[in-house]
């Protein structure tokens, strides 16, 4: 059997991924702020193992040894693969950090890099006696990896999650069955994230026409097609020969 742990299972890309991987042979775990009944929907139908863990990803920690404990009590010979793929991400009201409430951004950079953090070194901590093909799928962006004005926390998650992965990744290459991983920008997808920055004010994000002309011209995946790239770069033969990956790169 594969095991699929997936943040941000809910909604948008992470739902459509959830529901690709769904398979008799796959047990799906999703961890999200709320279930969602459709999936569970899908997989009883199915006949699919799906487990789904109503957690708040902006405090990580409970999530995190929830996820570590679960792994310890599972039989290592059970998963031939064992895949995390951290996807849970919050944009804040487009517009310098000055005018972002400090909750807002305390919970953004809680889930969309305390949260990749804490669940990656669970995941690797619980697994590392496993015989199984370990995968860590990190979600990015191309923004971090180029600047925008008034996206700056979105920036700084994404540019550490890419940083966290290239130091992971070479901690793993020198452990005997370490884990291969991947931060990988999964192009520009038609979710409420890109209907926010659409939405905000050119005053204070100048790049919001940008956004609106990437809806208006047709650039945009739908969810279920990004997923379906991300998925297929998540099952290449060389997933982890390049830590810093895009989908249009396959």
């Amino acid at each position: 059997m594969k095991l699929y742990i997936l943040s941000g299972a809910s909604r948008g890309m992470g739902l459509a991924m959830a529901s690709q991987l769904l398979a008799v042979d796959h047990l799906v775990l999703g961890i999200s702020r709320r279930q969602n009944a459709e999936l569970q929907q899908q997989a009883d139908a199915a006949g699919c193992p799906l487990l789904q863990w109503p957690l708040d990803l902006a405090d990580p920690l409970p999530a995190a040894q929830a996820l570590q404990d679960w792994l310890a009590g599972q039989d290592p010979q059970r998963f031939s693969h064992a895949c995390l793929i951290n996807n849970a991400g919050v944009v804040t009201p487009p517009g310098p950090i000055d005018r972002v409430p400090l909750a807002e951004l305390s919970s953004a950079l809680r889930v969309g890099l305390e949260a990749t953090v804490l669940l990656s070194s669970a995941f690797l901590a619980a697994t590392r006696g496993w015989a199984a093909d370990k995968r860590l799928l990190n979600i990015s962006s191309g923004l971090g990896r180029r600047a925008m004005a008034g996206s700056a926390p979105y920036c700084a998650a994404k540019a550490g999650m890419d940083n966290f992965s290239r130091a992971v990744a070479l901690d793993e290459e020198g452990r005997t069955g370490g884990a291969r991983v991947v931060s990988l920008a999964p192009g520009i997808i038609d979710t409420d994230m890109q209907a926010q920055l659409r939405s905000g004010d050119p005053s204070g994000f100048p790049d919001q026409p940008r956004f609106a002309a990437f809806k208006a011209e047709g650039q945009l995946d739908s969810p279920a097609q990004a997923a379906a790239k991300v998925l297929r770069y998540l099952s290449r033969a060389d997933f982890g020969s390049t830590v810093l990956g895009d989908v249009r790169d396959a």
